[in-house]
């Protein structure tokens, strides 16, 4: 909420500030500010939708929600700078001069420290609640900071007296944004292709386990996301005269472990199987 009004703010500012003085990199990066909040509210809509309960329908929940707005603010990234790349070249190709002035310059530097502190504090959360579609917005508030370092660049450039300087500033916004959705995208289609946990991650979930008193050795450990939550199955070897009951304490402890391990919500699946000889080539396989 505070991005959308953030975001409002600056679109109102930038454009009217790039009317007033004729920059076309300043109406350009108000356009962008201008689409973070149809990005703000894909995230609210996903987010909201991804925190419903499992249902018959859905039993591994509703996170997918979730990832598809994250894969919305990419494709939104991607498209708006795409058409501030060809702006900046449309202008250059017609030889269009620009001289925007100071007055550019000092509302993007105004731009640069409101979205990079927004960049800075919703990457934060996003770590702290495990959602690729805030971190994914993150990276929308950055590219825009992104974008106004731009615009400053070709304030200067035309103050210097070189007149294409704003329309290779947009350019060069355009392709830095279009660059930012592309890196997003990728991370989301990591996630819905069923792309696993990185390995420091199934590194640090194997520790825990090697940890839990009662483990003799594990095995087929897989882990993935799905939305904010992350689904972990994995084999564990014990020793084959405990009982059920003693069993099934050691998986208990398992999962608590690796619950612990990846300090996030986690849906964690142990299977118990005896440690025995005529085992130890199935578990090869």
């Amino acid at each position: 909420m505070v991005g959308i009004a953030v975001n409002l703010l600056l679109l109102a500012a930038k454009v009217a500030a790039g009317f007033l003085i004729g920059s076309a990199s300043l109406i350009a990066d108000g356009v962008h500010s201008g689409s973070d909040v149809g990005t703000d509210l894909a995230v609210l809509g996903g987010m909201h939708l991804g925190r419903k309960r499992p249902d018959a329908r859905h039993p591994y929940g509703h996170g997918r929600f979730e990832t598809m707005a994250g894969a919305l603010v990419a494709g939104a990234l991607i498209l708006v700078g795409a058409y501030i790349a060809w702006q900046g070249v449309h202008a250059l190709y017609l030889g269009e001069h620009s001289f925007p002035g100071r007055w550019v310059i000092a509302v993007a530097l105004v731009s640069i420290l409101m979205k990079e502190w927004l960049y800075r504090w919703t990457a934060q959360v996003a770590r702290r609640l495990g959602s690729a579609a805030l971190h994914a917005n993150a990276w929308h508030h950055r590219s825009d900071a992104l974008s106004s370092v731009a615009v400053v660049a070709g304030g200067i450039g035309g103050a210097l007296g070189w007149g294409h300087a704003d329309h290779l500033a947009g350019l060069l916004v355009g392709l830095m944004v279009v660059s930012a959705g592309g890196r997003t995208l990728l991370h989301v289609f990591h996630e819905l292709s069923e792309g696993g946990l990185s390995k420091p991650e199934i590194d640090s979930i194997g520790r825990a386990i090697d940890d839990v008193n009662g483990v003799r050795q594990w095995h087929q450990l897989r882990g993935r996301r799905v939305g904010r939550e992350t689904f972990v199955d994995v084999h564990v070897l014990v020793d084959p005269a405990l009982s059920v009951v003693a069993a099934h304490r050691v998986s208990m402890d398992v999962e608590t472990a690796i619950r612990v391990a990846c300090e996030r919500p986690v849906n964690a699946v142990v299977h118990v199987e005896p440690e025995l000889d005529e085992l130890a080539s199935h578990h090869e396989d």
